[in-house]
């Protein structure tokens, strides 16, 4: 039987990883296994690695643009993994999707306007808007019985009230629901109803498990509703978060210009070599290795929520649909939400991300990164059960 390539222990450690070598800085110990920041400890596909090593024995590494053969790749991975035929047109590369959201928000929105996000949510886009002097609006998801859903009446209340843009996290960090046909619909029938421009941040959608099925939000928008654009990368779908890329799908021109001149304007214009390379090589031919990830991927996954169930039942797994993510309920736990994180650290040995980092109601949850080997997984939940074991 061939080895797993997903099980092979590699050793971060003093390869600056912001997961591995940076745990005295945020969370105080360097002597705690991380479980937190999204990224795998996995090694990239070997067409990646290749690739980018070919580019380095060419020596040269001077400005670069992007080019035809990664649109066409791009265009490629979006008709057959998500069955959304795009135009090479519509593309613009920027360094990550954080700084596109960025963007965007200055390019479509003034000084004062609300923007809307539905919270817990992925923390930057707390600062994307505030940071840039926007209104924050939160449309808090309803725990329904630990499956999250959309408020749709406080979503429209809110929508009503003068919301200039909506940042939609599709599939959803932390949660990791996959949006169902239904739900986009509804979104998408909302922000058209009070003219809404929607930012769909979709960088998990490659990482989609058995049963359900990612819908690019903009596919389902028509002709006559320009104002939505997706943004995505590679670099969480095959761990090249380090590499600086992502892609802005805009398909009405004059919004591609003006997210353009916004993007020059603030400098975000320039892309680094090497994640060009890795991402043309990426799109072209690491469907199958994507394929292997995520039947590995829902193993752990499995092996994540049958050991809370037998060993922890007083954690309870929110079983994510997408992502790499496991959003825990400890809040049958004796400790404070506001403790929980360093419950964990000093008592566990495992630095996971605070839930209420993600917003307030988030509290009383923690953030666990599965994308490891088993034999880490294995380690890291043994660890947390010996901590609560002890309460």
């Amino acid at each position: 039987m061939r080895e797993c390539i997903f099980d092979e222990v590699i050793n971060r450690k003093n390869t600056d990883s912001l997961k591995w070598d940076y745990c005295k800085h945020r969370f105080g110990r360097e002597d705690i296994l991380p479980m937190w920041v999204a990224d795998m400890d996995f090694k990239s596909p070997d067409l990646i690695i290749e690739a980018i090593m070919e580019r380095v024995r060419h020596g040269v590494f001077g400005y670069t643009e992007a080019s035809e053969r990664l649109s066409s790749a791009l265009v490629g991975w979006m008709k057959n993994r998500h069955n959304w035929q795009i135009n090479s047109n519509w593309i613009v590369y920027s360094p990550g999707v954080v700084t596109s959201i960025n963007t965007a928000i200055l390019a479509y929105t003034r000084p004062g306007d609300k923007v809307l996000i539905q919270t817990p949510v992925y923390y930057p886009f707390y600062f994307c808007v505030r940071e840039n002097e926007r209104e924050l609006v939160t449309n808090p998801l309803k725990d329904n019985n630990g499956h999250f859903e959309i408020d749709f009446d406080d979503l429209e209340r809110k929508l009503a009230d003068n919301v200039k843009m909506m940042i939609f996290c599709s599939p959803h960090n932390p949660i990791g629901r996959v949006w169902s046909l239904h739900e986009l619909e509804e979104v998408l029938r909302l922000c058209k109803k009070y003219d809404v421009f929607i930012v769909s941040d979709e960088i998990h959608s490659d990482l989609v498990f058995k049963g359900y099925k990612h819908i690019p939000i903009s596919s389902l928008a028509g002709e006559d509703y320009k104002k939505c654009i997706t943004l995505n990368s590679p670099t969480k779908t095959f761990n090249i978060a380090g590499l600086s890329i992502s892609s802005a799908i805009i398909p009405d021109a004059e919004l591609k210009r003006i997210f353009i001149r916004t993007l020059n304007k603030n400098g975000a214009n320039m892309l680094n070599i090497f994640g060009l390379t890795a991402a043309e090589a990426a799109y072209a031919g690491c469907g199958e290795w994507l394929d292997e990830l995520l039947v590995y991927l829902e193993n752990n996954l499995d092996t994540l929520v049958e050991y809370f169930q037998t060993n922890i039942p007083r954690i309870k797994v929110i079983r994510p649909e997408a992502t790499y993510l496991a959003w825990l309920d400890c809040r049958n736990l004796p400790v404070k939400a506001e403790k929980l994180k360093e419950f964990f650290v000093h008592e566990a040995g495992v630095g996971m991300n605070d839930g209420i980092t993600f917003g307030v109601e988030g509290a009383g949850f923690q953030r666990l990164n599965f994308a490891c080997p088993k034999k880490i997984l294995l380690e890291g939940l043994g660890k947390i059960k010996n901590a609560v074991d002890r309460l």
